[in-house]
């Protein structure tokens, strides 16, 4: 019989193998993919002379001219890695999936394998471990709250899966309801998005995209993802099955977490950190000839202690509230080993939970597609800050939220790609059965429209668009009385003549116009210069305007102000990018002016003294000024060619933020010359070897050692001691991880070990707002506040099946 000739061969990048690349015989229909040894194969291809192409999304194109005499041909090629981060697709803040490179706009991506690698609490904190220039607030291990380039709460827009994340955001305390083991991939914009989201995205978005599965039709596979840290206990599992039946795609996965408080070698353990969380989710998605359509629903179930920081005077032990009534802070017993190291939730602790069910889908028409995107969102928030009523809860809010999100993408037009857009949301907060009302119930109604453009004019890529948009924030009269049998705060009818008027009605629309344009300019296809300029617009979130009250979580009682103008800002970005052979450098400038910036500060009377409404408790009044913040982003990946087993990965971000409110730069010249919470300047440096060949069992083996470098923290709000100095510190953390495979190849499990902070440095983050939870002018030890985590080891591993 005769022998159908075939042609296969190996496809290498640096001798290294490559899978996924395109192989494809011109004037054939014959195309394949390379496996993951690198190796193809095509068979059934007539003699002759043909060209072979050999593609994939990362690599320079290579056409090899191929002459075909036996039966066998065999054809190997080495092709031109570019650089990855630059060809990477993206989908975060452009619209349409592009690559990396063409975006002007300052894009990051974090890969899972990353976020396994930086083993943390949350995923919040692995996102700021991987791009500089994004810092958190934190209120213990469990809340993170990200800020980018100085500014966060809700100038950060938060997505899950494209679906912005809407919960009582506005809080030091409320942190991100996602479950981090079912990301797998984050993208970080850094400057304003407004013209794609709207308002809430002035400094920009992190986007948490879940996994989607991409295997053989027909086939089920899954993952057991458990971990434990030293420091606090933590105790997290995650069991997730993806299952692909002919256009279809079924994920579920169901995580917990618990731990009891955490540990410093200042406080010991904190009373008060401990915290236990769930987490089920599932999707359904169909790929047809008109598009996809996927369907997905979440659950998030969180419990987490209220820390205060009460403690006794002369040990600096912690103390513990039992009392409503009666409570003298000076005489609370001391909390015992029990309730430290126990992971029993104690009774003042906040119960999180958050509901949250979308659609997403794409209608192709020939050159054009139409994607929509509705969503529901429930988050029940419930604070409980009463100890002889455990079961009263001092905040009890439900925020339901409806989001629309709807993109036509046009035809190409002459080169240019553009898109076409509506979205926004309805939403509307209800306190319940509580006792304590910081915030009015409210509604809210968000709609913008935008049109966005894309063209390549050569080596240049240029990009841009306009927005405009309407919300309206309205809230009935709202009147809060007492309880004749509890003595606590209720919420009563407005014909109730026993009840206040603490929150008068309020109507009010807000407008807003932003847009941006940049351009790319590739230089070579290792050598660009990108720039942008963007106007970006924030309405005033509710806290900022309606706040009247104790928020029990926080300890602090805010004062809002119902005459704030919505913010925008007009930032400027710049930025070189040089992918060499034995490096990766890039350097990102950015200047950011704030119109009417709206910022916490700590109030006083007119002696200086704090004024106290609620004992025990701080009180904050929101204040609105011009504010400027500049800085910049500079790294330099080293990976030696002759070493590639090496890598050394540095970062530096710096930002300086400038209140620029005159009346009160001219009474406080030096205390209010800064902006709050603004990270200090920041160095990171890593240093891996990664084993290229298997040693053993193991694949690719990996062992590093990172520093992190805090500078102290001068430049802060000092005005009514809302901030104070913080002294700097350095960190170094250490890893090590690999992929064991079997006898026959196949991965057993992915394994990483971590230990942060191995030489157990006392110190206390300027973003750390348990830093200022202290009662006392002065201490025995010196020390004010409470302290950040010690030394934690952390134990991950992943078993595939």
């Amino acid at each position: 019989m005769a022998q159908t000739p075939c042609v296969k061969g190996l496809v290498t990048s640096k001798n290294s193998p490559v899978e996924n690349i395109n192989v494809k015989i011109l004037g054939l229909r014959s195309s394949t993919k390379s496996i993951s040894n690198g190796t193809f194969q095509l068979n059934g291809v007539p003699k002759g002379e043909y060209e072979i192409i050999f593609s994939g999304i990362g690599y320079k194109s290579e056409r090899i001219k191929i002459l075909i005499k036996s039966d066998t041909t065999i054809v190997n090629v080495d092709i031109l890695s570019l650089a990855e981060d630059l060809s990477d697709v993206v989908i975060t803040g452009v619209n349409r999936a592009t690559q990396l490179r063409k975006s002007p706009v300052p894009i990051a991506v974090l890969s899972k394998k990353a976020m396994d690698q930086n083993v943390n609490t949350n995923l919040i904190e692995a996102i700021v471990k991987g791009v500089p220039g994004v810092t958190a607030v934190t209120t213990g291990p469990n809340v993170s709250k990200p800020f980018i380039r100085g500014l966060g709460y809700n100038r950060v827009l938060t997505l899950y899966d494209g679906l912005r994340q809407e919960g009582q955001q506005w809080g030091d305390e409320h942190g991100i309801e996602v479950d981090e083991y079912g990301i797998a991939r984050a993208e970080v914009v850094k400057g304003p998005a407004s013209l794609t989201y709207g308002s809430d995205a002035l400094a920009g978005v992190i986007n948490m995209i879940p996994y989607n599965p991409n295997f053989e039709k027909g086939t089920m596979k899954g993952d057991f993802t458990t971990n434990y840290q030293s420091n606090n206990g933590m105790i997290g599992s995650s069991l997730g099955f993806a299952y692909v039946k002919n256009n279809w795609k079924y994920i579920i996965r169901a995580t917990g977490k618990a731990a009891h408080n955490y540990y410093n070698k200042i406080d010991g353990l904190v009373y008060g950190t401990a915290f236990k969380e769930y987490n089920l989710s599932a999707s359904a998605r169909v790929d047809k000839d008109w598009g996809f359509s996927k369907t997905a629903i979440t659950y998030y179930d969180n419990m987490m202690e209220i820390p205060d920081g009460s403690r006794d005077s002369l040990t600096r032990q912690f103390t513990k509230q039992i009392l409503d009534g009666g409570d003298d802070i000076k005489n609370r017993p001391i909390a015992s080993r029990n309730d430290l190291n126990g992971y029993a939730i104690n009774p003042l602790h906040q119960h999180i939970q958050h509901y949250r069910f979308y659609n997403t889908s794409q209608f192709k028409f020939g050159a054009s597609d139409l994607n929509i995107l509705l969503g529901g969102q429930q988050s029940v928030r419930r604070e409980y800050n009463h100890p002889t009523f455990p079961n009263q809860a001092g905040l009890y809010v439900v925020l339901n939220t409806f989001n629309y999100d709807i993109k036509y993408n046009l035809p190409d037009f002459s080169g240019v790609e553009s898109t076409i857009g509506v979205n926004g949301m309805y939403q509307g907060n209800r306190s319940k059965a509580a006792t304590d009302f910081p915030i009015p119930d409210y509604d809210l109604f968000d709609i913008g429209a935008f049109y966005f453009a894309k063209k390549t004019l050569g080596k240049i890529d240029v990009s841009g668009g306009v927005r405009m948009d309407r919300r309206n924030i309205n809230w009935d009269n709202f009147f809060v009385g007492t309880n004749a049998n509890t003595g606590f705060g209720e919420k009563v009818e407005a014909n109730n003549s026993t009840g206040n008027l603490q929150f008068p009605s309020f109507n009010k629309n807000y407008y807003g116009f932003s847009g941006s344009l940049g351009l790319t300019y590739n230089i070579s296809d290792k050598l660009l210069i990108k720039a942008n300029i963007a106007r970006g617009y924030r309405a005033p979130n509710i806290t900022e305007i309606g706040s009247n009250g104790l928020d029990p979580g926080a300890h602090i009682v805010y004062l809002g102000n119902r005459t704030f103008k919505p913010e925008f800002n007009l930032q400027e970005d710049i930025g070189i990018i040089a992918y060499l052979k034995d490096a990766d450098i890039s350097l990102e400038l950015f200047n950011n002016n704030i119109q009417n910036y709206i910022y916490q500060s700590r109030l006083s009377d007119a002696n200086g003294n704090p004024v106290v409404i609620v004992p025990g408790n701080l009180t904050y009044q929101y204040q609105q000024s011009k504010a400027r913040l500049y800085g910049a982003e500079f790294t330099i990946n080293l990976h030696p060619s002759s070493a590639k087993w090496l890598s050394f990965n540095n970062s530096l971000a710096y930002v300086v933020g400038l209140n620029q409110n005159k009346e009160l730069l001219s009474n406080h010249p030096k205390t209010a010359k800064y902006l709050p919470f603004i990270p200090p300047l920041q160095i990171r440096s890593e240093l891996k070897a990664t084993a290229k060949k298997p040693i053993g069992f193991l694949e690719k083996p990996y062992i590093k050692v990172d520093v992190a470098v805090f500078a102290d923290q001068d430049k802060f709000y000092a005005l009514d001691d809302t901030e104070t100095f913080t002294k700097g510190y350095t960190l170094v953390n250490a890893g090590v991880g690999s992929s064991i495979k079997s006898k026959l190849g196949k991965t057993v499990m992915d394994l990483f070990i971590q230990v942060d902070n191995i030489f157990n440095i006392a110190h206390q983050s300027n973003l750390n707002r348990l830093k200022y939870f202290e009662y006392y002018q002065s201490s025995p030890n010196g020390r004010s506040g409470i302290y950040n985590m010690g030394r934690n080891m952390s134990f991950k591993i992943i078993v595939p099946f």
